[in-house]
């Protein structure tokens, strides 16, 4: 039952449209490969905003913003005052609110999950957090937030907090977490860091997790040796997990996400330290026992957000996956044979803007948004 429920909820959901806000300024005309690609600011005027979520029924698109905000941006574009019944955040550093997504049966139970850096640690320390609550219908109000998951031990000081919220098609909870600038923890099954762990919507562990059981383990862990996995989604195609990550300086990568697995971090690296140095830990670009990233940039763009193209109304990028790049101020364009990726394009350079989050939006336009003070939500699509 909980996989049809999913499954018709997300076939309804591509019904839904989204209208172009009636006061957006021009559309900015951008080259590209597949032709002139239209970029126009749908809100302007968001603090550090850092994901989206569309709202059946044209009610809008929920935005956070890292300092503890979430927001409703409307069908015709207008900004709505913070909403209450939010967690309260630890907003320093990387830290903050960050994703937000909707329950697979959002238009029954309008619960909304978010992600977010949370204090209490010892030495003022922070880890992620996940919790969940109910929508009002007014768009005013989180009601009865609960938190339904906690990164243990707080380890952050402000960096590598991850962290993104994937729903699979049987409704498990996949989230992703950074490890908290504290390498060695990735490894650790004893610690949440550096992880993508698997739970359901109300953060019980499934029996089946590849850990479960076994002693000195956290259950939730689905697969380890992570650093910063900033970005997240599912292949439509396959419905199998990916996800993006930051490499230190050097060594940005796509992995696809296998039950059990260790992806590296930080034995296997294709980067360095910031200072230039080598990673203490690092074996080499790869490691017995680990597996090899899917895809990798040798320079970092600096990753964040994860969107697979599969509407109809720009048949140029079915099957494309689009990825914001922080440090080189890109949307980033991944064309693919299969799983393989076989060419690379990158956008919206001349906007000089660090791109944090991208979506396909219910309309087939990308949704992206801008990591700023006066961060911006833009529709792009092709002319």
């Amino acid at each position: 039952m909980l996989r049809t429920t999913v499954l018709v909820t997300l076939c309804a959901s591509a019904l839904i449209t989204i209208t172009a806000p009636a006061f957006a300024a021009s559309a900015e005309e951008l080259k590209s490969e597949q032709g002139t690609l239209e970029v126009t600011p749908v809100v302007q005027g968001l603090d550090h905003p850092w994901a989206l979520a569309f709202l059946p029924d044209r009610q809008g698109i929920l935005v956070t913003e890292r300092p503890g905000n979430l927001r409703v941006v409307s069908s015709d574009g207008k900004l709505s005052a913070p909403l209450d019944g939010v967690p309260k955040v630890w907003a320093k550093g990387q830290g903050g609110l960050l994703d937000v997504v909707l329950s697979p049966d959002f238009k029954q139970d309008r619960t909304v999950y978010l992600s977010y850096a949370e204090g209490g640690g010892k030495g003022d320390k922070a880890g992620t957090a996940v919790g969940r609550g109910q929508l009002s219908q007014d768009l005013k109000t989180i009601n009865n937030f609960k938190v339904i998951f906690r990164q243990e031990p707080k380890l952050s000081v402000g960096n590598h907090f991850g962290s993104r919220l994937v729903f699979d098609r049987d409704g498990y909870l996949f989230i992703t977490l950074g490890e908290n600038n504290d390498r060695p923890t990735a490894q650790d099954l004893d610690k949440l860091q550096g992880k993508v762990v698997r739970i359901y919507p109300d953060g019980q562990v499934p029996d089946d997790n590849p850990f479960v059981g076994q002693a000195g383990v956290r259950p939730e862990i689905w697969s380890y040796g992570q650093r910063n996995s900033q970005g997240a989604a599912l292949n439509p195609w396959t419905g199998v997990l990916w996800e993006n990550e930051h490499g230190p300086r050097g060594g940005d990568e796509i992995n696809i996400i296998e039950r059990g697995k260790n992806y590296g971090w930080p034995m296997a690296t294709y980067g360095i330290n910031y200072s230039g140095l080598p990673i203490p830990e690092a074996k080499g670009e790869t490691a017995e026992g680990t597996v090899a990233p899917h895809h990798v940039w040798e320079k970092s763009p600096g990753l964040s957000g994860m969107a697979f193209y599969d509407a109809d109304r720009f048949k140029a990028w079915q099957h494309n996956v689009f990825i914001g790049a922080l440090v080189s101020q890109e949307l980033i364009r991944l064309q693919f044979d299969g799983d393989k990726v076989v060419h690379e394009e990158r956008l919206m350079g001349e906007l000089n803007k660090r791109i944090r989050d991208v979506r396909q939006g219910p309309d087939g336009y990308l949704y992206v948004l801008t990591d700023e003070a006066d961060g911006v939500l833009y529709k792009v699509g092709l002319k």
